[in-house]
């Protein structure tokens, strides 16, 4: 069982890591066995808990970039009645689908394998090195078109220049790298960011592109796990999870406004050093 002080630093912690590129679910699974807590990892109190703090992260996002949504699914139901993907907010919608779509299916298909993998802290510690691996290979070799400074100048509304700059094929490639962030260890936004550099995207277009991806795949989720879960009559295990959820949506609000300023002008590297030595650290502890 959960108490109330780890729900509120399991929270702090999902909602500060769900956001920067270090893996929410890495630290969710890595924590309780760095502090010796006794949480059944897979049990479904555990599982609610993360299923909370997930949604919870999902609706600030959403509170975040709530004009922009509903420009972006006004112009997915004009394309729709329409007929074509006349506009700029049409476009950006259906490629948010389009990239939602591989990480849907594979959450679907993978989704007992994925959560066998919450019980094994040394797994994650070791994902997590692997996760620094990337974000140092996504800046390595990241696609150079525009300088970001000559594009914002060129298209000035942030979302119409993610119209125009992400391609279809893109927007595939940065769903399907979203996939392996079902592993612990691995961070969604660390993938989606990664995606979108290598697809020539600036630093602060492509945390924009990936915030707004990941609303609707978490709060997908998270409203699909949430309602077996609310009748199975675990009230104490709703609690903590109501204090995590409160605690991951303070954290995140804060995490997604510093990051929006940070990626203005850093870049990936730092969070690839943390990675890689946090995951080191951990392994070392936990033998």
């Amino acid at each position: 069982m959960i108490s109330f002080t780890q729900a509120i630093i399991l929270g702090l912690v999902q909602g500060l890591t769900e956001l920067f590129p270090v893996s929410s679910l890495g630290h969710s699974v890595l924590l309780p066995g760095l502090l010796g807590w006794q949480i059944n990892q897979n049990a479904a109190s555990f599982l609610t808990f993360l299923v909370a703090t997930h949604l919870a992260t999902a609706l600030v996002l959403f509170a975040i970039y709530w004009k922009d949504w509903m420009k972006i699914i006004g112009g997915i139901f004009r394309s729709i009645a329409e007929r074509e993907i006349a506009d700029p907010y049409a476009k950006l919608g259906w490629l948010l689908v389009v990239a939602t779509i591989p990480a849907g299916i594979a959450g679907v298909l993978f989704e007992q394998q994925a959560q066998n993998l919450f019980a094994s802290p040394a797994l994650a510690a070791f994902f997590l090195i692997l996760n620094g691996g990337l974000l140092f290979g996504a800046e390595l070799l990241r696609r150079r078109g525009l300088r970001p400074k000559e594009l914002a100048e060129a298209i000035r509304v942030p979302d119409t220049r993610l119209a125009s700059s992400v391609t279809w094929a893109q927007s595939v490639k940065i769903g399907c790298l979203q996939i392996i962030s079902l592993i612990p260890g691995f961070s969604r936004t660390g993938s989606t960011l990664s995606g979108g550099l290598l697809a020539g995207l600036s630093h602060e277009d492509s945390l924009r592109f990936s915030f707004l991806l990941a609303t609707p795949i978490i709060a997908a989720a998270a409203l699909l796990k949430l309602p077996p879960l609310l009748v199975s009559g675990n009230i104490p295990s709703l609690e903590t999870a109501l204090v995590g959820a409160i605690a991951a949506a303070v954290a995140a609000y804060f995490s997604a406004k510093f990051l929006a300023r940070y990626f203005r002008t850093k870049t990936l590297t730092p969070f690839a050093i943390y990675c890689i030595a946090i995951g080191a650290i951990s392994l070392l502890i936990l033998r």
